[in-house]
């Protein structure tokens, strides 16, 4: 098992990533499987492909509904609300989540519908990372936040319990991540707030529609995630440097890449870097820091995005008390439909 790389921004001699029969063998040992699983994808096919529906030249108004007080039940008329009505594909997948037999990572998963990352916070310092979001949009877009001690996304999925709802998550403790776990029930306490964040995941949909290769789908790995040297605006205790997903694109597809990914900012938008990654501090691609290494072939030039992982490096460098988060790759999914966090 191979330890994550030191977030000093300590340099490594520059190799390029391998080939997709090269990376095979190592996604085993990466961040997707670090803790063994019990379940693996190959136990379950994907349910029938539900296709997005566009919404009509606007983008909703998330934060004001998420101003919006809700019965205990979820019972003011949202959109989100309105599809708690019927299971949604990503509700089918929640479900195999609960039971176990859904352990991968979610890339792919329910194509139209948005997946977020997660991080529990104590009521303490939820205020100072919600401050630490607003100042950073572009790693932590938020879709969602739960009250004090409550385990549903009235907004963002009603009918979920982020408790038992995503493969895979995190425990860190004084900045060191302490146990990765398949439950959370057992560590929840009253004073808790979740924060739900835009996924990247959420526009891999239209890139394919576009015509647009995405790597780590077709190697069936997660997704390579690398810590940088860009320090993140800080925000009370909450301190430390951007993560970044990363993507090859073939050169000539790269301003297509640019003008689809715009269109979702609540999903990180479009990319913060293209091309040498060394002026990110990366000196290796083929040694992320979380997922899974992934080729650049020829012709190709690596994409960077801004990453909802960011506030785990965050709590190692600031060496916070507690946080719970999902594992990297291993997101929820909601009941938002991906077109309806993007602009036409």
């Amino acid at each position: 098992m191979r330890k994550s790389t030191p977030l000093d921004g300590s340099s490594r001699s520059y190799r390029p990533a391998p080939t997709c029969s090269d990376t095979s063998s190592s996604i085993s040992a990466s961040a997707n499987s670090r803790t063994p699983s019990r379940n693996t994808s190959k136990a379950l096919s994907p349910p029938p492909v539900v296709l997005p529906v566009k919404t009509r030249g606007r983008l909703p108004n998330l934060h004001h509904n998420l101003g919006r007080q809700r019965s205990a039940h979820g019972e003011e008329s949202t959109r989100a609300g309105a599809k708690a009505t019927a299971v949604t594909e990503a509700g089918r997948w929640r479900q195999e989540i609960r039971a176990g037999r859904w352990r991968g990572p979610t890339a792919g998963l329910a194509p139209g519908y948005a997946q977020a990352n997660l991080v529990v916070v104590p009521r303490a310092y939820a205020y100072e990372f919600l401050l630490f979001c607003q100042r950073n949009p572009k790693p932590c877009p938020v879709l969602d936040v739960t009250e004090p001690g409550d385990p549903v996304p009235r907004y963002a999925a009603p009918e979920a319990d982020l408790r038992t709802d995503l493969p895979r998550y995190r425990v860190y403790r004084d900045g060191e991540l302490v146990e990765e776990v398949e439950d959370i029930r057992g560590l929840w306490r009253e004073d808790l707030v979740a924060f739900l964040l835009g996924c990247s995941f959420t526009f891999e949909a239209a890139l394919q529609r576009a015509g647009v290769p995405v790597r780590h789908l077709e190697c069936g790995c997660n997704v390579p995630m690398y810590v940088t040297t860009r320090l993140c605006r800080p925000a009370g205790r909450f301190a430390g440097p951007l993560v970044v997903s990363m993507r090859p694109v073939p050169a000539e597809q790269v301003p297509r890449v640019v003008q689809i990914c715009s269109r979702y900012p609540l999903a990180h938008g479009a990319p913060v870097h293209v091309g040498a990654p060394s002026s990110l501090g990366i000196a290796d691609l083929s040694r992320p820091d979380y997922g899974d290494p992934v080729p650049v072939r020829e012709g190709e030039v690596p994409v960077f995005w801004a990453c909802g992982v960011t506030p785990q490096a965050v709590a190692q460098r600031s060496k916070l008390p507690w946080m719970i988060t999902h594992s990297p790759g291993h997101m929820f999914l909601t009941d938002l439909r991906d077109e309806d966090l993007a602009w036409d």
